[in-house]
């Protein structure tokens, strides 16, 4: 085998992962649309496993903007969710009484030993 035989080889194999891709996110986002009913759903899935590419290519076509806007509409999402998730970490601050309680608290459920127990209030009082 010489080199072109190899790279004729390695585009074909980046082909069939292409397509691969490709049929994982028309299925996904088949099934991720809301607006879409279950009988379209099923008519689409359908067509995806008896004609695969010709499938793909025309739900890419016919359905791929709303594709596009689905994804951006998740990604804003998650980062919102993260966003809203660390404000309230971040700016929950913890009084030292609350934070000796819950130390108390362990200690007496016998997680923490008394010296731990005393580390954390020092720490708390710091």
């Amino acid at each position: 085998m010489n080199i072109w035989e190899f790279f004729v080889w390695l585009f074909w194999v980046y082909v069939l992962f292409a397509c691969i891709w490709i049929f994982i996110s028309v299925f996904i986002d088949i099934f991720r649309d809301h607006t879409l009913s279950g009988w379209g759903k099923a008519l689409w899935v359908i067509f995806l496993v008896f004609l695969p590419f010709l499938a793909a290519f025309i739900y890419l076509i016919a359905r791929g903007r709303g594709m596009g806007e689905r994804n951006a509409a998740k990604i804003q999402q998650a980062q919102a969710e993260s966003a809203d998730y660390i404000r309230t970490v971040a700016a929950a601050p913890v009084s030292p009484t609350a934070e000796i309680e819950k130390a108390k608290g362990l200690l007496d459920s016998g997680a923490i030993t008394q010296a731990e127990y005393d580390a954390l209030k020092a720490k708390a009082l710091q």
